[in-house]
């Protein structure tokens, strides 16, 4: 049976998805302790990217923060990898997110908002986290954004 958390995902009308496999040589999130940290997080689906390019170029800014949600789908199932069960999660520590960007673009700060009130979202209060963003002349394949998570776990 799922716990809260991915009920509360099901209420929203969200699925986790599968893990993302790495791109290179890599986990996709590893524990250390009480904590999980997740790598970077591509806005894959069904293991494409959906859209390319950079963000106020190619990409519109409110395309990149729907994207920047699907990293944060994505960095939920890596997270869920490792901890076994989402409702483990004592609190979302940092988000760290990284927007391709237009060399006039700057915009990332509402853009890594997409992950933020993702988290938010499904996991309240457990979700008020610090968070960097960035920007970068290019992420890999191409990709718009690109979002890591640290997440405290419960009973660790």
């Amino acid at each position: 049976m799922a716990g809260s958390v991915e009920a509360k995902l099901a209420e929203l009308g969200l699925t986790l998805p599968d893990v993302v496999p790495p791109l290179a040589s890599y986990q996709p999130a590893v524990r250390s302790g009480a904590y999980v940290y997740t790598s970077g997080q591509l806005p894959m689906v069904d293991g494409k990217l959906a859209v390319t390019g950079k963000v106020g170029a190619e990409v519109t800014p409110d395309e990149a923060k729907e994207l920047a949600k699907t990293c944060a789908l994505n960095a939920l199932a890596a997270v869920k990898s490792v901890a076994g069960d989402l409702d483990r999660i004592a609190r979302v520590v940092k988000v760290v997110g990284f927007v391709a960007s237009a060399a006039d673009f700057t915009g990332q700060p509402a853009v890594i908002n997409g992950a933020s009130e993702l988290l938010g979202a499904v996991l309240g209060d457990k979700g008020v986290h610090a968070r960097s963003a960035v920007g970068v002349a290019v992420l890999p394949l191409d990709a718009p954004v690109e979002v890591e998570v640290q997440v405290e776990l419960v009973g660790a």
